[in-house]
Formats: C-alpha cells, structure tokens, sequence
C-alpha cells in the first residue's frame, strides 16, 4: 500500500508542474512540417536553377562536351 500511495504522490505531484508550466515549447510536428516544405521549396529552386543551366548550356552554337584527361 505505502508504494502505491507513494506512486500516486509523485505522478500528481508531476502532473501538477506540467499544468503549471503551460510554455513548454513548440511541438516537434510543427517543426518537421516546416523543415519538409523548405528542402521542397529548396529542391524546387535548385530543379529550376539546374534546367535553366542546360537549356542555357544548350544554346551554345557548337556545343561540345568536355573530355576528361
């Protein structure tokens, strides 16, 4: 009895602090969510920027790719 009487004190005791200290940060799904747009938006931009090198590379009258050594 004296175990259960001492786990219910320390569990309410606990849950007490949690509902006292209400700012305890943001939770990490919203953070994930926002880390997921900007590599979308970042692999977006290099997509973009990757096909606008080709298509300028492309242009080039004569265009020859580079030999290795």
């Amino acid at each position: 009895m004296f175990l259960y009487t001492y786990l219910h004190a320390a569990v309410s005791t606990r849950l007490a602090e949690l509902r006292r200290e209400s700012e305890r940060g943001d939770s990490p799904v919203p953070t994930a969510v926002i880390i997921f747009g900007l590599v979308a938006v970042a692999m977006a931009v290099t997509g973009f920027a990757l096909a606008k090198a080709n298509n300028w590379m492309n242009a080039i009258p004569d265009n020859t790719a580079p030999k290795a050594p």
